[in-house]
Order: structure tokens, then C-alpha cells, then sequence
């Protein structure tokens, strides 16, 4: 019967039509949070610390950007080594992406870490008493 399939269809549209629709290169991404901070987790197997961006930007959104240098090693072209694939569904494209921060964030202490494939950005929350300065550029090591 194809009712309960549309309708989950138009539900699953109607629930994710502000969440942008993911391509082929779109790192899986989990968020946690406990009372402390928020907790993002990228999967970026294979991606070195130095090719993954974060930063603050003036309106105080969280910019990630993640550029996989793997397909772009210049090689000495006489030693270059041709490989034939029977299947690849490795993404090699580069990824960038803005994410809206909640407001009890405190932007001037996030910090982020690549280990095992894992990019991690920790997002403490402030103080009930503190309030967020979100009008300039943060860039986070």
C-alpha cells in the first residue's frame, strides 16, 4: 500500500524542510549537550587537524570548514602511481558550513580537536548571569 509510504514521505519533508538537504561530501554530525556545554562530533576520517577550519564569524555563527587536501597532493608525475577502482564512494570534496549558535554559548572559550577521525568543538554555555558578545570574529585553534 503506498499511503503509509507518502505520508511518511510528507511528514519526514515537512519536519526537515529547515534542515538543509545533505550532499554526497556531508560529514556526519552529532551534538550533545550536558549542563556544562553543547558538544558537536564531525566525522572526518583521514583529515588531518590542519585542514579543518573553525571559527566565530561577526554575527557570532559557528563557521566549519573541512578541506581534504588527499586529492589535491601534487605528486612527481614520472613516479605517479595510477590506481583502478571498482567502487569508490570515499567523498573527497570539501565541506563548509555555518551553524547557528544558541544564544548561552560563551563564543571566547569554544575550543576544537581532531582525534580518530573525529572532529570534536566543545560549546561551554555561560553563566545565567553572563551575557554573550556576539559582533566580532573569534578564530578558534
Amino acid at each position: 500500500m503506498l499511503y503509509p509510504v507518502l505520508f511518511n514521505n510528507l511528514l519526514n519533508d515537512f519536519i526537515d524542510a529547515p534542515v538543509a538537504r545533505y550532499t554526497d561530501n556531508t560529514p556526519a554530525v552529532n551534538v550533545l549537550e550536558d549542563d556544562k556545554q553543547y558538544t558537536m562530533q564531525v566525522a572526518v576520517p583521514g583529515i588531518e587537524k590542519e585542514f579543518c577550519r573553525v571559527a566565530v564569524n561577526q554575527d557570532g555563527d559557528l563557521e566549519m570548514a573541512i578541506e581534504n587536501k588527499l586529492e589535491h597532493k601534487e605528486t612527481d608525475k614520472a613516479e605517479e602511481k595510477r590506481e583502478h577502482y571498482l567502487r569508490r564512494e570515499f567523498a573527497y570534496g570539501n565541506y563548509q558550513q555555518t551553524y547557528s549558535l544558541p544564544d548561552d554559548v560563551d563564543r571566547d572559550h569554544i575550543t576544537a580537536k581532531v582525534e580518530n577521525g573525529i572532529l570534536t568543538i566543545a560549546l561551554p554555555k555561560l553563566e545565567a548571569e553572563e551575557k554573550a558578545e556576539v559582533k566580532r570574529n573569534i578564530k578558534i585553534e
